[in-house]
C-alpha cells in the first residue's frame, strides 16, 4: 500500500511539472513582447527580401564553361582601351572571354550587315542609332534587350529613344555619346585681341579680324566629304532650324526643307567660305587636325572624340558651342554607341549577363574609364570626368537644349543630298536657295529599297 502511494504522488508530480511548462509558453504571441511573432524569420536568417545566397562550390560541381564571345565595332582607334574594358569584366567572370574586332568606320554597316546576312557575325556589336539600328532589329538580326536588368530603370528616356523601336522595345544598351563645338587657340585670340562670340555675326566678324591679321580662321576642308556636314553644318541647322518637336515637322513633311529657315542656314555657311584654308577643297580631316594642331589655324569645328589629339599642343586651347542667330540655344549632343547582340548567338545568357554589367554603376564607371576621352557616358549615374577639356565640352550643355544630328532620327536618306547641298553653297556652285530646293526635291523622291 505504501509502495502504490509513493508512485500515484510521483505520478501527479510530473503531471504538475508538465501542466506549469505548458502554462509558461502559452501566451498569444502577437501580444507577447518579448516573443518574435510565429511567422517571423528565424533572428540570424537574412531578411526576406535579401538576396538569396548561392552554396559555397563543392569539389563535386562541375566547372563553368570557359565561353568566348566576340564583339563588332566601327571604333578602330579604341582597341587599347575597349580590351582593358574587357579585360576588367573578364575579372569578374572568369569564364567569359571578350573579344574586340573592330573594322574600317566607313565599311562598319555593310560588313556588318553582309555577316549577318551570312551568319558569322559578332556576338555583341556596336548597334547605330535610329532608322540603321532599327532596319537590323526589323530584320531579326538585333535580339531584343528590353529584359535586360537596369536597363530601362538606369536611363533616362531621351537617352534610350536612339535605340528603341516604335513599340517601345530596345536593341541596345546605351554606350556613349559626342558632342560638338568650335576648338579655338586661346593663345591666338588673345594676340589678335578677339573674344569668343555668342552669335553668327560675331564669328564672321572674328574670323575677318584673324584673317586680316594673316591668320588662317577656319581649319576645316571638305574633302573626305562627311565631317563638313556632321561636325560644321549639322551643329549649326540645330540653333537656325530647330530641334526635337521643330525637327519632327521637317521629318514628317509638315515643314520644308526649301523654307527661309534652311536658305538661311545654308547662306550662314556660306558666308564661312572665305575663311577656310586655302584650297579647303582638298583638306582632309586629317588635315584640318595637322594645321589646328600646328597653330596653322585659329579654329576648327569638331567633335569631342578629338580632345586628345590635342594633349601635347604647345598652346593653350578651349571650346566654345557653334553659334547661331540672336544667341541661340541648342547644341549637338549626339547618341553615337550602343551596344546590342546578335540574335544568332550561342551564348545569349553570357552575352546579356555582360550588357546588364554595363547598366551597373560599377560598370558604366568601368566603361567610361576605358572610353576614349570625348565620348560621354549616358546613364542616370554621375560619373566622373578628369579631363579639364572633356568637361569643358560637357558643360556646353548647361542652359542648351541638346539633340541628335539632325537627319540621325528618321532622314538618313537626306545625308547625301545634304552634303552635296553644302559643298554646293561652299564652293560656289550652287546658291543657298537652289541648295535648299534640291534637298526638298530629295526629300519628296526617297530611295525605293
Amino acid at each position: 500500500m505504501k509502495r502504490k502511494l509513493t508512485l500515484a504522488l510521483a505520478l501527479l508530480l510530473c503531471m504538475s511539472m508538465l501542466i506549469g511548462l505548458a502554462a509558461c509558453g502559452g501566451d498569444d504571441p502577437a501580444t507577447t513582447t518579448d516573443n518574435p511573432p510565429t511567422d517571423a524569420p528565424p533572428t540570424d536568417a537574412p531578411p526576406t527580401d535579401a538576396p538569396p545566397t548561392d552554396p559555397p562550390p563543392s569539389a563535386d560541381d562541375p566547372p563553368l564553361e570557359d565561353v568566348e564571345l566576340t564583339m563588332a565595332s566601327w571604333r578602330t582607334d579604341d582597341v587599347a582601351a575597349v580590351t582593358d574594358l574587357l579585360a576588367k569584366y573578364k575579372a569578374l567572370v572568369p569564364n567569359v572571354t571578350i573579344t574586340f574586332q573592330p573594322v574600317n568606320p566607313p565599311d562598319y554597316n555593310s560588313t556588318l550587315e553582309m555577316q549577318l546576312e551570312a551568319g558569322t557575325a559578332a556576338d555583341l556589336m556596336y548597334a547605330r542609332s535610329y532608322d540603321v539600328g532599327q532596319g537590323l532589329f526589323n530584320k531579326g538580326y538585333l535580339a531584343d534587350c528590353t529584359g535586360i536588368t537596369g536597363l530601362m530603370d538606369n536611363f533616362a528616356a531621351g537617352n534610350l529613344a536612339p535605340w528603341q523601336m516604335p513599340d517601345g522595345k530596345m536593341f541596345a544598351v546605351p554606350f556613349a555619346a559626342v558632342s560638338h563645338g568650335v576648338y579655338y587657340n586661346k593663345d591666338i585670340f588673345a594676340d589678335k585681341g578677339v573674344s569668343v562670340p555668342n552669335t553668327w555675326a560675331e564669328f564672321i566678324d572674328v574670323c575677318k579680324t584673324l584673317k586680316d591679321a594673316g591668320v588662317t580662321p577656319i581649319a576645316n576642308g571638305i574633302a573626305d566629304n562627311w565631317d563638313i556636314l556632321e561636325c560644321f553644318f549639322l551643329s549649326m541647322v540645330s540653333n537656325y532650324v530647330g530641334v526635337g518637336a521643330t525637327r519632327e515637322q521637317y521629318e514628317n513633311g509638315d515643314k520644308k526643307f526649301s523654307d527661309d529657315a534652311w536658305v538661311k542656314a545654308y547662306t550662314a555657311i556660306a558666308e564661312a567660305a572665305p575663311y577656310l584654308p586655302s584650297g579647303f577643297q582638298s583638306v582632309t580631316y586629317d588635315d584640318m587636325m595637322a594645321l589646328f594642331a600646328s597653330g596653322g589655324a585659329a579654329m576648327a569645328v569638331d567633335g569631342s572624340w578629338t580632345i586628345s589629339v590635342y594633349d601635347d599642343v604647345p598652346f593653350e586651347w578651349g571650346v566654345f558651342a557653334v553659334p547661331g542667330p540672336n544667341d541661340s540655344k541648342n547644341i549637338n549632343f549626339h547618341p553615337d554607341m550602343a551596344i546590342g547582340y546578335n540574335n544568332a548567338t550561342k551564348y545569349p545568357e553570357e552575352c546579356k549577363a555582360f550588357l546588364a554589367w554595363l547598366c551597373t554603376q560599377e560598370g558604366a564607371s568601368t566603361a567610361s574609364a576605358a572610353l576614349p576621352t570625348g565620348f560621354f557616358p549616358m546613364i542616370d549615374f554621375s560619373i566622373q570626368l578628369t579631363d579639364p577639356h572633356a568637361n569643358e565640352f560637357l558643360a556646353l550643355n548647361s542652359g542648351r537644349e541638346p539633340d541628335a544630328r539632325f537627319v540621325w532620327p528618321k532622314l538618313m536618306f537626306l545625308y547625301g543630298p545634304m552634303l552635296d547641298a553644302v559643298n554646293g553653297v561652299l564652293t560656289g556652285s550652287l546658291t543657298p536657295q537652289a541648295a535648299a530646293d534640291a534637298v526638298q526635291t530629295a526629300y519628296e523622291n526617297p530611295p525605293t529599297d
